[in-house]
């Protein structure tokens, strides 16, 4: 059943999520090695739906050498660790039938769906697009500058110690921690599902 497009942001769950991935690589496909969700209810931040896992990776795999995170510490974890697949049914609840968000979706969109292609996922908030019209003139738009000229690092850091930026679960909250700061702004605490949709 599809959501009510017209619902608004503070009457639905919003499952915001990030990928860490190998890179591209000459002969492999750029694979996730790492993912982190949370919710965000009634436009807030929600520290108990905080999820992260590692994904499998071969450990012969190699990886981008320009690849961010710590996936180098990581690589026997990560060989060991569950396939999106395998993953799939302890996390199917929190990726269907809700609106999914994510600092510049193409990523997150593209992994989920190859986690699951016959599933429909979405609609799709993308807090890069939404910062670009908040904020504009900023001289950056990653994510780990947007939370630092915004003054919500420390915020995300409280909720992710010993975490920084291009570990999935961190930047999964530092996403949903500027989704909600921006719904805290003059203007923006009526938009609707479809206002935000990319």
């Amino acid at each position: 059943m599809a959501m009510d497009s017209n619902l608004a942001i503070f009457d639905v769950e919003i499952t915001v999520l990030d990928y860490e991935s190998t890179g591209s690589l000459r002969g492999f496909p750029n694979d996730p090695w790492q993912i982190g969700m949370v919710t965000l209810k009634a436009g807030k931040v929600d520290p108990d739906s905080m999820f992260e896992s590692l994904l499998r990776v071969d450990i012969n795999r190699p990886f981008n050498p320009h690849a961010p995170g710590r996936h180098g510490m990581l690589r026997n974890k990560i060989a060991e660790a569950p396939t999106p697949q395998e993953l799939w049914l302890q996390i199917r609840q929190r990726l269907t039938h809700c609106p999914l968000c994510a600092h510049n979706v193409a990523t997150e969109r593209k992994f989920t769906r190859s986690m699951a292609p016959m599933h429909q996922f979405g609609p799709w908030i993308d807090t890069l697009r939404i910062a670009r019209k908040a904020w504009p003139g900023c001289t950056s738009y990653a994510l780990e500058d947007l939370i630092v000229v915004l003054g919500l690092k420390q915020r995300v850091d409280d909720l992710c110690p010993d975490k920084e930026a291009h570990d999935a679960l961190y930047d999964a909250v530092a996403s949903a921690m500027l989704l909600s700061h921006l719904l805290e702004q003059p203007g923006w605490g009526g938009v609707t599902l479809s206002e935000l949709s990319s």
